[in-house]
């Protein structure tokens, strides 16, 4: 038996489920996401959390701020609790050039309603006592930043669009996407499902699942290493948490988890992972660590926060993420391709899925963006581009990790 529904979501992931959510809300129920084994499985489920208002770009920047909106706003209608840590975040200035370039973006926060500063060494070592400031010219702060549980708050969705009539099937893959009498079905184990509208959410499986329609997407994965130490007496003496610590010298992020700290590392020369295919039996899995990689970034890290250096290494998490060649989402229609729509390559998924979930539900309800953001719209990529050319390019922009945003991407 063939089923019908109006929107088909792939995809189980904190964006799918933000999608699927925000469709519900606008009045489209009659909607249905597969995912191929349990909500998060993928990249969700490991990531770190971290939810942020920075951003360089006004349009992107809504992105940021929606989603904490959205994640807090399911939270309240499930009961759920998506994990929110309040802390804010310190991006350093390690130049003046950085710090010129924070303060030109006060006007911008002014229109947004969003508490931002600009702060010295001195301010910053009273809002992180354990950080270094010797050598620095300042910081962004924005001081509402945080991290949230990223399970918590996709399950939180995944609830919110339920209970507005949304469904979910989980154990559910997708195996065949095709065109049939102007819809698109997706064939599964349960039979067929055909859909006015597709969205194709399923990260670094995207790629392969576009590859039945004749498109070759610019989407491939990285191991992105997480370091968690052990527990630091200093840290565990102060009545509050410090902010996250984003650091374009390391590159890396440094947040406080529990009575420790969890860094997130940008390499020099990231590996990529399953460039010929996704391994069909992985789920749930973390890719082998490799801490020798990661040392030079690491005695960065401890130059900033030496304490870190003193607590031990407690675990390292290596996980697959997904990159377009410009650090940015593919969120949009594919041209050519009626109504197929992507929510793919996201480099930061928690810190935008929330808001991109919001952008897209707009524009396929609505036949428009909310607002104007060409740099994530999918038509910006050639179907030909070259392998090579785009692991060159991701490779390149990860590398660049927090630098000015002539070419980077990351939040």
């Amino acid at each position: 038996m063939t089923e019908h529904v109006r929107v088909a979501i792939i995809g189980g992931g904190i964006v799918g489920c933000s999608v699927l959510y925000r469709l519900a809300e606008r009045g489209w129920t009659d909607t249905l996401l597969l995912e191929r084994r349990e909500l998060t499985s993928g990249s969700t489920w490991h990531a770190a959390g971290n939810v942020t208002y920075f951003g360089h770009y006004p349009g992107l920047t809504r992105l940021y701020v929606d989603s904490i909106r959205i994640y807090l706003k399911a939270e309240r209608e499930t009961g759920r609790s998506v994990g929110f840590h309040p802390a804010g975040s310190l991006r350093l200035a390690t130049t003046r050039e950085e710090l010129d370039a924070y303060r030109r973006l006060a006007p911008m926060y002014d229109d947004l309603g969003i508490e931002y500063r600009v702060v010295d060494p001195a301010v910053m070592a009273e809002l992180h006592p354990l950080l270094a400031t010797a050598g620095l010219f300042g910081a962004a702060h924005t001081p509402t930043d945080g991290h949230v549980d990223a399970s918590g708050a996709t399950h939180a969705l995944a609830g919110a669009a339920r209970a507005r009539g949304a469904r979910i099937k989980r154990r559910c893959p997708a195996e065949r996407l095709r065109r049939v009498a102007g819809a698109w079905e997706i064939t599964t184990p349960e039979g067929a499902v055909r859909a006015e509208h597709l969205v194709l959410a399923c990260s670094f499986w995207t790629r392969e699942l576009a590859r039945q329609l004749d498109l070759d997407l610019p989407l491939y994965a990285l191991e992105h290493h997480e370091v968690i130490t052990g527990s630091i007496p200093e840290l565990r003496a102060l009545d509050f948490e410090v902010p996250t610590v984003r650091d374009p010298y390391a590159p890396s992020n440094v947040r406080q988890e529990g009575g420790g700290f969890l860094c997130g590392v940008y390499e020099a020369h990231p590996r990529f992972w399953a460039v010929e295919g996704i391994p069909p039996d992985f789920g749930e899995d973390l890719l082998p660590p490799d801490l020798e990689r990661l040392e030079p970034h690491l005695l960065r890290v401890i130059e900033r926060l030496p304490a870190f250096g003193e607590a031990g290494v407690k675990a390292v998490n290596n996980g697959p993420i997904c990159y377009a060649p410009d650090g940015c989402p593919l969120l949009g229609p594919v041209e050519g391709h009626e109504g197929l729509w992507l929510a793919a390559g996201f480099a930061v998924g928690i810190g935008t899925g929330g808001g991109s979930g919001e952008f897209l539900a707009h524009w396929m309800v609505e036949g428009e963006p909310a607002h104007d953001l060409p740099m994530v719209h999918p038509s910006r990529f050639s179907n030909g581009l070259t392998r090579e050319r785009c692991l060159t390019l991701i490779r390149e922009t990860y590398a660049r990790g927090y630098a000015l945003p002539e070419a980077s991407g990351i939040g």
